[in-house]
């Protein structure tokens, strides 16, 4: 079987224009192993938010895509969801696109004396390092240092 990685790539790519007839954009495509399931997880995003029925529509459109394609050798289950109001910022994408958003910063260890930071997301630097307005003043951190990034959204 092709690796998990190159799965999600094959599945993006011929994905992508089926989302776009339906208005939508893909937020993400993992394909995972929880427990003795093989999951092929789709996280759709629109402008006005994901329903529901959104997410119907895209299965039904996909399912026709992803037999032709065939890029997975075994029994898997296909879910299709919306990000969510507080999501994961896995990608230059993700992040480019949540740019002045409150953001958490999880450390692999501690940095700075601690293991989260939250700000508002300032961008990237042209190194790549992630960019942190805190109190203020914006400070580059590497990303090497950075375990997970989310969006944070306080009621």
């Amino acid at each position: 079987m092709a690796g998990a990685k190159s799965i999600a790539e094959t599945v993006r790519t011929g994905i992508e224009p089926v989302a776009a007839e339906l208005g939508l954009s893909i937020w993400d495509v993992e394909f995972v192993k929880e427990g003795a399931r093989r999951i092929l997880r789709v996280t759709i995003d629109h402008e006005d938010g994901i329903t529901i029925d959104d997410c119907e529509r895209m299965h039904r459109a996909i399912d026709p895509v992803l037999d032709e394609l065939d890029p997975i050798d075994t029994a898997y289950d296909l879910e299709v969801s919306s990000p969510g109001i507080e999501r994961e910022l896995r990608t230059d994408a993700h992040i480019d696109a949540s740019v002045g958003e409150t953001v958490e910063v999880r450390f692999f260890a501690p940095f700075e004396g601690k293991k989260t930071m939250e700000g508002i997301l300032a961008g990237r630097d042209e190194e790549g390092a992630l960019l942190l307005e805190i109190n203020g003043a914006v400070r580059p951190i590497q990303r090497s240092l950075i375990a997970k990034i989310k969006t944070v959204f306080h009621f």
